[in-house]
């Protein structure tokens, strides 16, 4: 039997997972501050990623964390501070505490928003970019992936970074042709950073196997990532949003994050 805890598991890409992951021998510990329904193979866990207390009890007898809890955007310093920063913090610890040996960690794009991106269609972006967050939001995700790194370092917990980009049922915009997640590609990453043997530490771009994509598959296809999926069959329905946005898509890693 396998137990998989899954923070932030109301939330989008919370949902996603929830729809696919389950199989047979495995439990799905699903933790939120938001209500869920439970359904066969799930627990429901009731707490804020935030309380340490809470969150060993929630580690107890986990095999694995996927940790996609706190909040998914911009937002005022303190807010970010307290959830997405220290509620990484406490998934880490209560991790390392009940004896967890990987985490899962869905880091963002926006770690690294104000890379730029190239103009040659044939240079790709490596997956361990250095951190240039364009937001109080990237700047979780880079402190996120620093945690990550120091837990694998003193600790010996594989920590798997996931840089996740457009996440969502299809891209909503010309920068989404690009970086594109499909849910079903976004289940077969986390699968494959959760099976891969002895991953480290390591961050990995969370971006389907699009034709416009500049992000490499490099990192994900060590772990034995293969997207199936690619944003171009939307290409028709999408068209520009206005100069300024579509020129930050194409500028900046981050997108209109940046502006």
């Amino acid at each position: 039997m396998e137990t998989v805890l899954i923070t932030g598991a109301a939330g989008g890409i919370g949902r996603m997972l929830r729809e696919r992951m389950p199989r047979e021998g495995r439990t799905l510990r699903l933790l939120d501050i938001a209500p869920i329904e439970p359904a066969p193979g799930t627990e429901v866990v009731t707490a804020s990623v935030a309380d340490l207390d809470a969150m060993v009890v929630a580690c107890a007898g986990v095999d694995a964390v996927v940790h996609l809890g706190g909040i998914s955007g911009e937002a005022d310093w303190a807010s970010i501070r307290d959830v997405n920063i220290e509620g990484t913090y406490a998934v880490f610890e209560a991790a390392r505490r009940a004896g967890v040996s990987r985490v899962v960690y869905a880091s963002s794009n926006h770690a690294v928003g104000f890379q730029v991106q190239p103009d040659d269609p044939d240079l790709e972006m490596p997956d361990d970019l250095a951190p240039r967050p364009d937001t109080f939001y990237g700047v979780s995700k880079v402190l996120g992936e620093a945690l990550g790194a120091l837990y694998h370092d003193r600790h010996g917990l594989d920590a798997v970074c996931l840089r996740i980009g457009t996440c969502a049922e299809m891209p909503y915009d010309l920068r989404g042709l690009s970086t594109w997640l499909s849910p079903d590609d976004c289940a077969r990453l986390v699968e494959a950073a959760l099976a891969c043997p002895e991953p480290g530490f390591r961050t990995v771009w969370g971006v389907s196997a699009n034709t416009r994509r500049v992000w490499s598959l490099d990192g994900g296809r060590a772990i034995g990532y293969a997207p199936e999926d690619d944003a171009e069959v939307f290409a028709g329905r999408i068209g520009p949003r206005d100069e300024a946005h579509d020129e930050a898509g194409r500028r900046y890693v981050g997108g209109a994050f940046t502006l």
